[in-house]
């Protein structure tokens, strides 16, 4: 029997990266859905090209900073499905830069969409949720919103917020049988990083020897997250305890993080070297 036999959910950010292959597996793994971006050509095109079934997965344009279409778009998964048990927040923004240089568009794009978003989302699923006492909210968080990221400032700070916010959802909707689940990956391979490469001041997201996967993280979302339900992940576990453990004493980032930097930036050049050759 499919796990997900019978469960309803809605996810943003369906058109690429971590929103698009989790759209696939879920729909693989017996979920419907209602698979949404900003980008409604790119979203027709991951549909056609992944060969999303359309009796599982209905795509549908969501501009996650519109709390009113967010509502729609969860009214348009009950009437479509019959009921509604889960929400994705996966939708994200990120812009390479100092936070203390960045653009005023910059700072309400990152804020808009990152935090915003998820937080209209939440509101929007717990309105439903909350009366049937029982949901699921699983929003992408990221190992940036653990420790502090140079280079990445806005986007770090957003992903601190999405975080809190997860966490302070979680206590206040738990009693009503709604849970509420913090992803914090470490750097994807996605889009998002690709972008990245041009950036001396973003080499730290290259640090790790090994870069997560689409595959890596929707494999701990429909095992862990979605059995078990737990307050936060951190992928991968390794560099997670190192992470909390920057969290909880901030001065090891501030020694740390040099170090990470110089070992990022060796592997962001040849990424670099390798897209120029």
């Amino acid at each position: 029997m499919n796990p997900g036999a019978g469960r309803v959910g809605v996810l943003t950010g369906a058109a690429s990266g971590i929103g698009r292959h989790l759209t696939g597996a879920l729909a693989r793994a017996g979920y419907r859905l209602v698979a949404t971006d900003l980008e409604a050509g790119r979203l027709r095109e991951a549909a056609r090209e992944d060969r999303w079934p359309e009796e599982a997965v209905r795509a549908r344009p969501l501009d996650v900073r519109d709390p009113a279409a967010f509502r729609e778009t969860i009214a348009f998964a009950r009437e479509t499905f019959g009921r509604f048990d889960l929400l994705f927040n996966v939708a994200g923004y990120l812009r390479p830069g100092y936070a203390h240089e960045a653009a005023e568009a910059e700072i309400d794009r990152h804020l808009d969409v990152n935090v915003k978003g998820v937080i209209h989302g939440t509101r929007a699923a717990a309105a439903v949720m909350v009366p049937q006492r029982a949901g699921h909210v699983v929003n992408i968080a990221s190992m940036a919103g653990h420790v502090p990221v140079k280079g990445l400032g806005l986007y770090s700070t957003s992903k601190f917020a999405v975080r809190g916010f997860s966490l302070v959802a979680a206590h206040e909707l738990r009693p009503h049988g709604v849970f509420v689940t913090a992803v914090c990956p470490d750097a994807v391979q996605t889009p998002m990083v690709d972008l990245q490469v041009a950036y001396p001041e973003a080499a730290i997201s290259f640090s790790s020897p090994r870069m997560l996967t689409v595959e890596d993280v929707a494999q701990v979302i429909l095992g862990e997250v979605l059995t078990r339900r737990p307050l936060e992940v951190l992928i991968p576990k390794g560099r997670g305890l190192l992470a909390r453990l920057v969290s909880v004493w901030p001065e090891l980032g501030l020694r740390l993080a040099p170090r990470f930097a110089a070992q990022g930036e060796v592997r962001r050049r040849a990424r670099e070297d390798g897209r120029s050759a």
